[in-house]
């Protein structure tokens, strides 16, 4: 009798093998691979619309800061370089030089207003130049802003569709395997079509994810110089009203 136990308790199958058996035929691993593979290529889809919109914007914020940028030093007038800055409406540097130069209208009006309307008169308090240096890095705040909007998420898909692929090739590796299971055989013919389906995902993660990275490096690198300029335009800006516009 206990040998007849015995052989009946080692015949019978894990209890923990026949709940993963069964949560294996539970789950949809075909259909949560296409979603995988759906979502990939959604990601890369949209990354390669940011690449094409933002290659495209930051190109024309550096050629219009180029074109700004002489038109600034060749000027005489500051009123006549506000008039080119409101033609260049995508270069930050020009948006720079409209918000100080607002702010250094505002102050010379509130001092001419204080003289009691008899003209302009020359800033004469150190919170005056700061009230301008204020606005400078207020709107270069807001166009380093402008410039990064979407870049973060191409960041974000170089790093997780590789594991969203990665996801999607488990799955197809354990569909892979239940299929040796239900038809008892490990041949290259039931198993090659599993892997195969299954390293696709991989694949696609893979596409999505190279050109997001190198895109994104490239961008940041194209923000960076503009901010660079932005800063190196403020302290001359502030430099020439100091010059022209403090009282010592």
């Amino acid at each position: 009798m206990m040998n007849l136990g015995l052989a009946l308790l080692l015949a019978a199958p894990p209890k923990g093998a026949d709940i993963f058996e069964r949560t294996m035929h539970a789950l949809p691993i075909r259909g949560v691979v296409i979603v995988t593979v759906l979502i990939l290529i959604l990601l890369s889809v949209l990354s390669w619309v940011i690449i094409g919109y933002k290659g495209i914007a930051l190109m024309a914020a550096q050629r219009e800061s180029g074109r700004f940028l002489e038109a600034f030093w060749g000027a005489k007038r500051l009123d006549a370089v506000y008039q080119a800055a409101e033609g260049l409406k995508r270069s930050p540097v020009a948006q720079v030089f409209r918000a100080g130069y607002i702010e250094l209208a505002k102050l010379q009006k509130a001092k001419a207003g204080e003289a009691g309307g008899g003209g302009e008169r020359a800033l004469s308090e150190l919170g005056d130049l700061e009230s301008i240096e204020r606005a400078l890095g207020r709107a270069a705040g807001t166009e380093v802003t402008h410039m990064e909007t979407f870049v973060p998420f191409l960041a974000t898909t170089g790093s997780a569709a590789p594991f969203i692929g990665l996801f999607g090739t488990v799955l197809g590796i354990m569909k892979s395997f239940r299929d040796i299971g239900s038809m008892g055989s490990a041949s290259l013919v039931v198993v090659g079509p599993g892997i195969a389906e299954a390293l696709i995902t991989t694949a696609i993660g893979l596409v999505a994810a190279v050109p997001a990275v190198m895109a994104y490096n490239y961008f940041v690198r194209r923000v960076r110089v503009l901010s660079s300029e932005m800063e190196s335009f403020s302290s001359d800006f502030l430099n020439i009203v100091k010059r022209h516009f403090l009282k010592g």
